[in-house]
């Protein structure tokens, strides 16, 4: 058998420096976690960054291993289930990095990234109700209450775990929802009030 055709039946720790590659971005996850607990989180975003780009190498090895088109057969079915337990380790650990990084985010009141970091841990993994609540949140926080409430309402019903802090959530939103609709309607009395004095005739 040729080296090629023994490369595409290799799993993505079989390749050359993938395994290695695997390690670091372990560590670079585990210093982000670090730094994120003792609050530096601009520490924890680079490394959670740092994390991605070796993991993102990781596929890339893994797709040209595969000979960039269709998945070869498997030798065995063994060789196919390590390929795809090697496959789900890289995902899982990015599922984890944007869900991170969208609480860093939070913490620096960026809502923007906070919802774009939480939808690709979604992508990954759409019951990760972390990633979930952190996206709702950052919608509140804009101002989106509905989308926000919709969201919250779907972790009370898919996570039991998960509702007690959904609720909570839901209940400050909507505090200060009403304080701004309260606002929204003093304002606009202010302005009918006044433009009935404007076009009230003289006396």
């Amino acid at each position: 058998m040729s080296a090629a055709v023994d490369n595409q039946n290799l799993a993505p720790h079989d390749i050359p420096g993938t395994q290695q590659k695997l390690n670091t971005a372990k560590e670079k996850k585990d210093q982000g976690d670090q730094a994120f607990k003792s609050g530096d989180v601009k520490a924890a975003l680079r490394s959670y960054h740092e994390t991605l780009m070796y993991l993102h190498g990781i596929d890339k090895n893994a797709l040209k291993a595969l000979s960039g088109g269709a998945a070869p057969a498997p030798v065995d079915a063994a060789a196919s289930a390590k390929q795809e337990q090697e496959k789900t380790e890289a995902d899982i650990m990015m599922e984890k990095i944007y869900a991170n990084m969208s609480a860093c985010h939070i913490k620096q009141e960026n809502w923007p990234r906070a919802i774009d970091t939480a939808d690709k841990a979604l992508a990954k993994n759409e019951a990760n109700y972390k990633a979930m609540f952190r996206k709702a949140k950052a919608l509140g926080e804009q101002g989106f209450f509905e989308k926000a409430y919709k969201l919250l309402d779907d972790i009370k019903t898919k996570s039991s775990a998960d509702a007690p802090m959904a609720d909570a959530e839901l209940n400050r939103l909507r505090a200060i929802d009403k304080e701004k609709q309260k606002v929204s309607d003093k304002k606009l009395r202010g302005f009918l009030s006044r433009d009935k004095k404007e076009t009230s005739p003289a006396s």
